[in-house]
């Protein structure tokens, strides 16, 4: 069972095996159907296709960010439908460093699901290792998934605004560091960060070929942003409650799992113009 990362070579050992379900979760925020047109001209054999705004988001409001969670049982539903049950181990990758599959990774533990990873270094590792792909959609016969929520995944904006500055909560803000300072904000109609927020940006989990580092590693520099905090203490938040997940995949890899996502993130927060915000 893989349940944070796992390798090209060993996704290939079990392309043909039937307990064994892969997402294509390709895509690019400047480009709604980017990941549907790469996913049509090739992908990994036997994947299925997860869209960022379809599958895996719920409906706005103009209130709960640009990524919201869907509810839980329409998460399961759509599961179900695409032939995944609480048996399968489900592998998940993209082409952008693991940010997108990381949500798919995250979501499906929300409900309950631990047999799902990443693959390691995505779409790019396995066109590096010279592994097979293919352009033809598959078709998966329906099954059903028994929900089991972990309502305690998650964290709301009234929770995070009672915490502030209680110094018992430890904000991790995944967005790039520009971002996070209130620079170059082109996705949100607020720049800056949660007040009390630390910056660690997710692309730091990887090494220079799009893989992730070794679970030392990141053990040893997530201790250093946590000091004496225990992981459940710790809240993770991007843009949208996106690349978030990628912070939290590379913790419980490195050992140190137990933190939480606040969904809605920092295109929640500002949704409330009567929130803090620092820069």
């Amino acid at each position: 069972m893989f349940t944070t990362l796992v390798g090209a070579e060993e996704l290939a050992k079990h392309l043909d095996d039937p307990e064994w379900i892969v997402f294509d979760c390709r895509h690019d925020l400047a480009d709604y159907h980017h990941g549907r047109r790469a996913y049509g001209e090739a992908h990994i054999p036997g994947a299925l296709f997860a869209h960022l705004d379809e599958d895996l988001s719920g409906t706005k409001t103009g209130l709960n960010g640009r990524h919201p969670l869907p509810h839980p049982r329409t998460l399961a539903l759509r599961l179900g439908a695409l032939g995944v049950d609480n048996t399968r181990q489900v592998v998940a990758y993209d082409a952008s460093g693991g940010c997108y599959a990381a949500r798919l990774w995250w979501m499906l533990r929300w409900i309950g699901h631990t047999r799902v990873a990443v693959l390691d270094g995505g779409w790019p590792a396995w066109l590096a290792a010279g592994l097979p792909v293919e352009s033809a959609v598959p078709r998966r016969a329906p099954s059903a998934y028994t929900l089991r929520p972990n309502p305690d995944f998650t964290v709301s904006a009234t929770f995070l605004a009672s915490h502030l500055d209680d110094g018992t909560t430890l904000i991790v803000d995944a967005r790039s560091p520009d971002r996070f300072r209130g620079e170059n904000e082109t996705l949100d109609p607020v720049a800056g960060h949660i007040p009390s927020a630390l910056n660690r940006f997710f692309k730091c989990n990887l090494e220079s070929d799009g893989r992730f580092k070794p679970a030392a590693a990141l053990k040893s520099e997530f201790g250093e942003l946590l000091g004496q905090r225990t992981p459940a203490l710790v809240v993770h938040q991007c843009g949208s409650g996106v690349t978030a997940c990628h912070n939290l995949l590379a913790m419980e890899h490195a050992g140190v799992g137990g933190s939480r996502l606040y969904p809605g993130s920092w295109s929640e927060w500002v949704s409330d113009r009567s929130r803090p915000v620092a820069r």
